[in-house]
């Protein structure tokens, strides 16, 4: 007669720390990367969701220079412009000398434009349900946390990288100066010692699935 605990599972054993934390970048950098690409799907009468987060900065906060919509809406300069030029091209916006730097040139709005937020003035409220429609108090409230956190660690980010590894490669360019290095041992000559152990076969490497850079 078998033991009823013949049965029982084994559990799994616990995931290696680092396995998790190349789990949480590749599905991190696969969050970015989805949102951005489902996002730049979207055009509403024509214009993408950042031509109308840029529409809707200017309406909000007045017009704005290029270098700050990029800086405030985190875009690169190239992109700005390139949003610039079809909100432009279209009649939702123009650029004119900015009222607080006579030098500088500054987006505005145009009525057009404004009336193109009116009409599509529910698409951030859709976005917001879809992603996180559903959420109770407390799950919100710990995604914002975590948000937050992650936003602190992306300050300087490229920077960081960039001198981390840089110092690797200094250390692994630098000789090995060291005054306490012990000498190298003799090698022994002897039958016994010259006669190879046999070969051990290699352990099988688990190959992650998470692609790294």
């Amino acid at each position: 007669m078998s033991d009823s605990n013949d049965n029982r599972q084994v559990p799994s054993p616990a995931p290696d720390r680092e396995e998790l934390k190349l789990e949480a970048d590749w599905l991190f950098r696969k969050l970015v990367r989805r949102f951005v690409k489902e996002r730049d799907k979207i055009a509403l009468e024509g214009v993408s969701l950042p031509g109308l987060l840029v529409l809707g900065t200017i309406l909000q906060e007045g017009e704005q220079r290029l270098g700050e919509l990029a800086e405030r809406l985190d875009f690169t300069s190239g992109a700005v412009t390139a949003l610039c030029d079809k909100l432009e091209s279209a009649g939702y916006a123009e650029r004119r000398r900015s009222a607080s730097d006579r030098r500088s040139i500054a987006l505005a709005i145009t009525p057009a434009g404004r009336k193109l937020l009116e009409r599509t003035r529910e698409a951030g409220a859709h976005t917001v349900e879809l992603l996180f429609g559903g959420l109770g108090p407390a799950e919100l409230e710990l995604r914002i946390e975590l948000f937050r956190e992650l936003l602190q660690r992306l300050d300087g980010f490229a920077e960081r990288v960039t001198e981390r590894h840089e110092q690797a490669s200094a250390r692994a360019a630098a000789p090995d100066a060291s005054p306490s290095a012990s000498p190298a041992p003799v090698p022994d000559a002897s039958p016994s010692a010259l006669a190879e152990p046999p070969a051990k076969p290699a352990a099988p490497q688990r190959r992650s699935p998470f692609i790294g850079y």
